[in-house]
């Protein structure tokens, strides 16, 4: 496990209330479901640039077949 680290933050209280309520329902801590909850956003925030590249390359490679397709 990696080194915990205190810090200070403000949300919303009753986000903050659900998030608390879906802690004790799953027999999590607080702060393990927000380092899950940063990782998991931080994925999804790396991954979309990298799929908008090759998105991107896909129509490039294959304009003129998507534009026969779209007709």
């Amino acid at each position: 496990m990696s080194e915990m680290v205190k810090f200070s933050s403000k949300m919303e209280r009753e986000a903050l209330e659900e998030l608390r309520a879906h802690a004790r329902e799953e027999g999590r801590t607080l702060a393990g479901l927000l380092t899950e909850a940063v990782r998991d956003y931080l994925a999804r925030k790396r991954v979309r640039p990298a799929f908008r590249e090759a998105a991107e390359a896909v129509l490039i490679e294959h304009d003129e077949l998507l534009a026969r397709l779209a007709k």
